[in-house]
């Protein structure tokens, strides 16, 4: 059986035929009852098309236009009324005689002149008639064939597209072949930096907090862990992108203190600023609110992508901050007076990968991810984020968020992340890691244990069971891929009504992998839960205050107010100069013998020294080389 093209039913083959008009199959009846195909499957068995054939045989070949042209038609038309109304004459010839009897000798010819009069008007107008016929049938056959044409360029569209769409389906599949092969090689690239990156920043953190640590053992540690930023922010920056472009990126929108950020935001880039000569201004119009809702981290990120660029590519001059708020809506404007960017320049500042040439030998590298996740996060917090500048004369970045106003019920405990603590207050807490990497495990107590904590530690998830089993703890600190069971595993076994045990305790996951943190599970973890490595020590300590309810002992602040307060003291003219020539020539050994020099001659000059020394191992020439100027002849 087959499928019939018109009424879409099914007939045997016998009953089917292929339709030239409709290119595909046709029912007998549904191609009995087409009137629009001109019998396409036989255009030469048509009366017509035969009687056309016969009058170009018989006629010269010159008249072949005027028959195509409706000639033959009319000539068959005639053909047909001619003898039609003579046989009509005849007919009224003949019975006009019979009844005129005996008087038809002497009234046959008049009888005859009026047939004959009466004759040439029927034959006239049954040539106009006839012409008449042609001229319709002319214009019904045009029109069918302008509908013909049109239907079959209509078919031939819908092939053309039926072909595009299926191309764009191909394309589509390959293009999500293409993305998942990629999802899984950021994944996986992820999870195999984030775990040695974890030990690195982690143990780097100890080492500078270590108050027996050397001076210069320590910058030698600072040096690692900025390596390792600079890296875990690559990583970031590619899987942020990554999130965004998939969908999965959610935004955690929470009370926010506006003031405490603009000032937290000063504190920090104000003393960069100024290591490089250069005035760090801020400007807030009016008041602003106390609490507005946003997205604490993703704002905090923008912003000190936009500052931290402000303040690494503008040589001389000032950074300005520019804070206003009103309807609940927020300006934040960074302006610098840096190199600035061409036009060309500016329309591709916002795409990946992307540094602009303008920046200097005076600006450290960069990813060139910063400020294309900075307009993404803008753009998925429903703002704005928008760039002018001037070649030669400086940039302004423009944000503008919906920031609506809170009120002070909704007010946010302190973060532990703003707090130093040395311990907490009340009874001892024991803590469970689980993790199959022995270093992990050892950073994690090494930064907990101090503060108190009792840590027990297991290589898997079925030790982690088994020492559940008989030491009760009050946080887990679980890790997903292990060998054996997984982490999950260990939590649906820990969290199983129908166990041996059950067990309520807060647990927080630790993993290298960081696309997992937003999958939906029903064991009672969320995004606040999950902590991805490299973990700081301020992410501990916050999420054990949050499940905890842990309230800390703060070690008094080192207050360095006195030192800051005290202006350097600058060594004498013929040093400095020695130093500014050895500056100009760009020659890192002469520059760090200088120093030497001055710092053994003058040891009141130590001030001076060190800001010239954290300079000179940037290679922040340009910034010495201001400096100098500003504090000699």
């Amino acid at each position: 059986a087959r499928l019939c093209c018109i009424c879409a039913r099914e007939y045997e083959a016998e009953d089917m035929a292929s339709c030239p008009a409709y290119r595909g199959p046709i029912c007998s009846l549904c191609c009995t009852l087409d009137a629009r195909c001109n019998d396409l499957c036989k255009p030469h068995a048509r009366l017509g098309e035969q009687w056309a054939a016969v009058l170009r045989w018989l006629l010269p070949a010159r008249m072949a236009p005027q028959l195509d042209a409706g000639l033959s038609a009319y000539l068959l038309l005639m053909a047909i009324a001619v003898p039609l109304l003579g046989l009509f004459g005849a007919a009224a010839y003949v019975f006009g005689l019979r009844a005129l009897g005996p008087e038809a000798q002497l009234l046959e010819p008049l009888l005859r002149a009026g047939l004959l009069h009466l004759g040439v008007p029927m034959l006239l107008t049954a040539g106009v008639a006839s012409w008449w016929l042609v001229l319709a049938h002319q214009s019904r056959r045009a029109a069918q064939d302008e509908s013909h044409r049109q239907t079959q360029a209509l078919l031939a569209e819908i092939d053309s597209h039926q072909r595009t769409d299926g191309q764009l389906q191909q394309a589509k599949a390959q293009a999500d072949a293409a993305n998942q092969a990629k999802s899984r090689y950021v994944t996986a690239i992820s999870h195999e930096l984030r775990t040695p990156l974890n030990g690195i920043l982690g143990y780097a953190q100890l080492l500078e907090d270590d108050p027996g640590m050397p001076p210069h053992r320590r910058e030698a540690v600072q040096v690692i862990r900025r390596g390792g930023e600079h890296l875990l922010g690559l990583i970031e920056g590619t899987l942020d992108i990554a999130r965004i472009e998939a969908g999965k990126l959610a935004l955690e929108p929470g009370p926010l203190r506006l003031p405490s950020l603009v000032d937290e935001l000063v504190q920090l880039f104000e003393p960069q600023a100024a290591a490089k000569g250069l005035v760090f201004a801020h400007q807030r119009g009016g008041v602003l609110p106390a609490l507005v809702r946003a997205d604490e981290k993703r704002l905090r990120q923008i912003l000190i992508n936009l500052l931290g660029n402000a303040v690494k590519f503008t040589r001389s001059g000032s950074v300005t901050l520019r804070v206003t708020h009103g309807r609940e809506m927020a300006r934040f404007e960074i302006e610098d007076t840096g190199p600035g960017m061409s036009a060309a320049e500016l329309q591709r500042v916002f795409e990946p990968f992307v540094r602009g040439s303008a920046a200097g030998g005076n600006a450290t590298g960069g990813t060139g991810l910063g400020l294309t996740i900075a307009r993404m996060f803008a753009e998925l917090m429903g703002g704005e984020l928008t760039a002018t500048s001037t070649l030669g004369a400086g940039t302004v970045f423009t944000l503008r968020l919906f920031l609506p106003t809170l009120d002070a019920a909704s007010a946010l405990p302190v973060a532990a992340r703003a707090l130093a603590p040395t311990g907490y207050r009340g009874p001892r807490r024991r803590l469970l890691v689980v993790d199959n990497e022995e270093t992990d495990r050892r950073l994690v107590t090494a930064r907990l244990q101090p503060l108190g904590f009792t840590l027990l530690e297991a290589a898997s998830g079925e030790e982690a069971l088994r020492r559940l089993a008989s030491e009760p703890v009050d946080a887990i600190f679980m890790d997903l891929a292990m060998p054996g069971i997984d982490g999950w595993e260990t939590l649906r076994q820990l969290r199983d009504p129908a166990g041996p045990g059950r067990v309520h305790t807060p647990v927080a996951i630790v993993s290298a992998n960081a696309f997992d943190k937003g999958l939906d599970n029903r064991l009672g973890i969320g995004v606040a839960d999950f902590l991805v490595k490299p973990v700081r020590r301020e992410e501990l300590l916050a999420w054990l205050s949050t499940r905890l309810a842990l309230e800390w002992i703060e070690a008094a602040p080192a207050s360095d107010a006195a030192a800051a307060a005290q202006p350097l003291v600058y060594p004498p003219a013929v040093l400095l100069n020695a130093l500014r020539d050895a500056v100009h020539q760009g020659y890192p050994r002469g520059i760090a013998s200088r120093l030497d020099a001055i710092e053994a001659a003058h040891g009141e000059c130590a001030g001076f020294v060190a800001q010239m020394r954290q300079l000179a191992r940037r290679f922040q020439l340009d910034t010495m080389s201001g400096l100098l100027q500003k504090v000699g002849p």
